[in-house]
């Protein structure tokens, strides 16, 4: 969290310096003063929301290796799970296979499988719409014209043809694993015979859990569950964006575009799930949507701590009732023992 305030406040300082501006506290401060309650709840609980909704997605993906898994089981793992990378930022990422295939007694590459394979659903779907909402940016409210224009509308066909490579990835993995595992293996022919046996094992291991989508039942569940989850996280945003006085005007187009940026800026963390996310929300609110940096820096700080830190609470006290030591959960080698 710290460092995530950090992040924030060296963005916010380079900008004001490089206008010449000192801090408007009152702007800061006049940001949430009329805030709508209303909209505010039901934006957190929606962030909520979409916890569960991960934990029904990985249900599905464990059906290939556990057709009849818990889905408390699973969504106690999800939010503890996210609850760790808070504290602990990256190295915090495989805490949530770890407790799913110790509860579910699966074996922890495959549900490492099955936390890549949601990566590609997530990044695709954002590709998706963030690709449709740049295509749309005439109709938003950023109103910009000529090159940065262009270069949007570029972004928006950049974003489609990652979607289609993730696509492939997907088709590849699923509906061809015994030639991914060929083509993997005589890869690793160049390894030395003690090390090339192990190795082969969690390969197996990795692509087992990525063998749900081998059924086309369920490559079609977990499109549509993904497409919701971020149908929801959208929602999320525009509600926090309609509590808020001076984003109140901001439509579905204009958030669609903000998560865009915001999911893409999450893929730069720093420790504390922090630093990306919030300087793409700055960037994006200030230079798009001509929103004060004063402002726009508090409204990435709030979302921040929607989206990610209100998990925390009701992770710390599940983690509490199951009686899990963090020390041990961040101990890898312990994880690799499974």
């Amino acid at each position: 969290m710290i460092v995530s305030a950090v992040a924030v406040a060296a963005i916010v300082w380079f900008g004001l310096r490089s206008r010449g501006k000192e801090f408007e506290w009152e702007v800061f401060r006049a940001t949430f003063a009329d805030m709508h309650w209303g909209w505010f709840t039901i934006g957190v609980l929606l962030v909520l929301v979409t916890y569960l909704g991960r934990a029904i997605r990985w249900q599905v993906m464990l059906r290939p290796v556990k057709p009849k898994s818990s889905l408390w089981n699973l969504l106690t793992a999800t939010t503890i799970g996210f609850t760790a990378v808070v504290l602990f930022g990256r190295a915090g990422e495989l805490v949530r296979p770890y407790l799913i295939a110790t509860k579910e007694r699966v074996s922890f590459s495959s549900q490492v499988a099955a936390w890549f394979l949601e990566r590609i659903y997530d990044l695709l779907s954002v590709l998706l719409l963030f690709g449709f909402a740049l295509a749309q940016i005439t109709t938003s409210s950023t109103k910009v014209t000529g090159p940065l224009e262009t270069v949007l509308r570029l972004g928006g066909h950049t974003a489609g043809a990652l979607a289609t490579l993730c696509l492939a990835l997907l088709v590849t993995f699923g509906l061809f694993p015994n030639f991914v595992e060929k083509r993997l293996y005589g890869a690793l022919e160049v390894l030395p015979e003690r090390f090339r046996s192990s190795i082969q094992g969690l390969v197996s291991g990795f692509l087992s859990g990525t063998s749900s989508t081998r059924q086309g039942g369920i490559v079609v569940l977990l499109v549509v569950y993904t497409f919701c989850e971020w149908l929801i996280i959208v929602a999320s945003f525009l509600c926090i964006f309609k509590a808020i006085p001076i984003t109140q005007g901001l439509g579905v187009v204009d958030t669609l575009i903000v998560v865009g940026f915001v999911a893409f800026g999450s893929a730069v963390q720093i420790p504390g799930i922090g630093g990306g996310m919030q300087v793409a929300t700055v960037v994006v609110l200030t230079e798009l949507f001509k929103v004060p940096l004063e402002s726009a820096s508090g409204i990435a700080i709030l979302i921040w701590a929607v989206t990610f830190v209100s998990i925390v609470p009701i992770g710390l006290v599940l983690a509490v009732r199951d009686g899990l030591e963090w020390r041990k959960l961040m101990n890898v080698k312990e994880m690799k023992a499974l």
